[in-house]
């Protein structure tokens, strides 16, 4: 399983980036299509606010909703005491920012592989869950 951050689903309307725009589309077609893609609650937030709020031009409400609509067969889990716990040890042990905590807990919590951000250290393992930068020029996506 392979979790996606926000910034995968940010970048699929950001025009102003045709480079990361075409590898998001690419990327996301690819998971949705095998069905193996997984993220959470706190990933379609940030998707939500920034495409809507701070990307210009701004994605359209009901486009939006309707994206985390379809989004939601991928069945994000519920924020729970146990992703709690794992964040807070991840916070603890690897020095993340609580944020960045919850989305490796998340990713964790769903047995993912591999966590496609740009906003951690591309190559990066915790515990057993690699990160990889879908947007470095040496990337390669899943078979």
């Amino acid at each position: 399983m392979y979790f996606i951050d926000s910034n995968l689903l940010v970048y699929l309307h950001d025009s102003k980036e045709p480079e990361k725009q075409k590898r998001a589309h690419q990327l996301m077609e690819l998971l949705w299509i095998r069905g193996l893609g997984r993220l959470s609650y706190q990933v379609l937030q940030e998707f939500y606010s920034v495409a809507t709020r701070k990307l210009k031009p701004g994605l359209p409400t009901n486009i939006a909703r309707q994206e985390i609509a379809d989004l939601m067969a991928w069945n994000p889990p519920s924020p729970s005491a146990e992703l709690f716990e794992q964040a807070w040890a991840i916070e603890d042990r690897w020095q993340l920012s609580w944020w960045d905590s919850l989305i490796v807990a998340s990713a964790l919590l769903q047995k993912c592989q591999i966590l496609f951000t740009e906003d951690l250290h591309d190559g990066l393992l915790i515990e057993g869950l690699r990160v990889v930068n879908p947007f470095s020029k040496d990337f390669q996506p899943p078979n």
